[in-house]
């Protein structure tokens, strides 16, 4: 599998949603696609998707491309690229919606997706999903990808406008009803989040680091780094390579750690916490320091009060006396 952004074209249909829709495609009992600049009336361009009203964003789908960020709400670099993708929603002023899903909270959209790993962004164009890329990528990369996928729903006849009704409220970018506007980020986090967005790895990990050495703290750098961290580690390996390494030495200490790498970025947080604790007991002396370390950044990238840590940091004390 790919680490760039595949052309959308290639990729129609690669995802099999029958289990969750059963939708009649055009040319089957189905009108098809909008009219050149239909107006659809929507209440907003942004939506949260779950597993639960999914079917109706494949019936919107018909008429306006709609665009699916499978992201984990405890993730910097999601939460970096939820704005790129915010920003992208509202410059196409109505070409597309944009459907968040938190990843935690929706299995079945994620097995559904064959997202395996968060963030993941699909389309969905006549009902047809179409995968588009995994990863925080640079805000130009996004665009592309999101014109790519304009493209595929004009030759499919899907070039419906969304209309918001102004009395319901935008989302991002509304005037009405806005909340207060959030403290701006500190001067590291800023940097370290603008180089997220553009994908430069290494300098958020730098950026984190001197936030930590200002002041060790600043929970906020250390869960940052932790997150950032595992990105790097998984930057330019395929998931197929990670999965069958860690097939063929189900004992090897570095493949295993990959592993659990890929399953937490996916939000498989008591996979990923499994796979190290079962491993745990069978290392050396550095082999068990090199799990703790990697088991004590997951706890920060999840969050310390989420209940999965404090059973995981419970196992893992039993462990080590």
């Amino acid at each position: 599998m790919s680490q760039l952004p595949p052309n959308p074209t290639n990729l129609r249909g690669a995802v099999d949603l029958s289990g969750l829709v059963n939708r009649p495609q055009p040319g089957q009992g189905d009108a098809g696609g909008a009219a050149q600049g239909e107006p659809v009336e929507l209440p907003s361009l942004f939506f949260q998707g779950t597993d639960a009203n999914f079917n109706d964003f494949i019936d919107l789908s018909m008429r306006i491309p709609v665009v699916v960020a499978l992201t984990a709400s405890w993730a910097d670099p999601d939460r970096a690229l939820a704005t790129v993708l915010d920003r992208v929603t509202n410059d196409l002023a109505g070409r597309i919606v944009l459907v968040q899903v938190d990843v935690d909270a929706n299995p079945q959209l994620v097995q559904a997706f064959q997202a395996q790993s968060a963030p993941a962004v699909a389309g969905i164009v006549s009902g047809r999903p179409v995968q588009l890329f995994t990863g925080a990528l640079p805000e130009d990369q996004v665009r592309d990808v999101v014109a790519q996928l304009l493209e595929l729903a004009a030759q499919n006849g899907v070039t419906g406008m969304a209309q918001v009704d102004a009395a319901a409220g935008e989302t991002p970018g509304a005037e009405a009803d806005e909340p207060a506007p959030e403290p701006p980020l500190p001067p590291l986090h800023a940097e370290a989040y603008d180089a997220i967005d553009r994908g430069d790895y290494p300098a958020a990990i730098a950026a984190y680091k001197t936030a930590i050495a200002q002041d060790p703290r600043d929970q906020m750098a250390i869960a940052g780094l932790a997150q950032v961290s595992l990105l790097a580690r998984l930057a330019g390996r395929t998931l197929d390579e990670i999965r069958n390494a860690a097939a063929a030495a189900p004992h090897d200490r570095d493949a295993q750690l990959a592993v659990a790498d890929l399953d937490l970025s996916g939000g498989h947080v008591d996979d990923a916490f499994d796979r190290l604790l079962t491993l745990f007991p069978t290392l050396d002396a550095e082999g068990k320091e090199a799990v703790r370390a990697r088991l004590l950044e997951f706890f920060e990238i999840v969050g310390v009060d989420d209940p999965r840590v404090g059973k995981a940091r419970a196992r893992l004390a039993s462990l080590l006396y």
